[in-house]
């Protein structure tokens, strides 16, 4: 995993801190979400941004062994969202995809992810322009192929910290 570190502000005046690296296989984007686990607490907001096959259910599924939740982090496609309680007296992981699901803050709202946020860590995956109203704070996460790469796995991945919450957090794994 390679990375590149620059903190900024927001042209809106929020303030945001940013990341980004390369990521080489799924096993180094577990890894980066292993490591980011480590960042989380309950409460948070988690965006996940990226084409299908970008590695957005691998990231969290990696999120998942860090926080030490219980069962198997899959895509939630069918079932929209999954409850995965923690196995360590940590928060649990709320992973919710938002693929099909088209009406915005208020079809998200009938998830009442609004009362599980203050305890778990809400990840989202298509959830870009539906959930940002949840809260000033979150972590924006957009994975992206490298085109022309001749590794397919290879991925460019952008952590943006949106917020007091992640002012001065550094995002780069180590």
């Amino acid at each position: 995993m390679e990375a590149a570190h620059t903190d900024t502000t927001g042209t809106t005046g929020t303030p945001t801190t940013t990341a980004r690296l390369t990521v080489h296989s799924p096993e180094e984007m577990q890894e980066l979400g292993r490591a980011l686990a480590g960042l989380l607490r309950p409460g948070d907001l988690v965006m996940l941004t990226g084409e299908l096959g970008a590695g957005k259910t691998t990231l969290t599924r990696g999120l998942g062994e860090g926080l030490g939740v219980r069962g198997a982090v899959t895509s939630p496609t069918f079932v929209i969202a999954r409850v995965h309680p923690s196995l360590v007296g940590g928060p649990a992981l709320v992973h919710v995809d938002a693929y099909r699901l088209g009406g915005g803050l208020d079809e998200m709202e009938d998830l009442d992810l609004d009362v599980s946020l203050p305890d778990s860590v809400v990840v989202v995956e298509w959830g870009e322009g539906k959930v940002e109203e949840l809260t000033d704070d979150r972590l924006h996460v957009v994975i992206d192929r490298v085109v022309g790469a001749t590794d397919d796995d290879r991925r460019e991945v952008t952590l943006t910290g949106v917020g007091a919450r992640w002012q001065g957090v550094d995002l780069v794994p180590r």
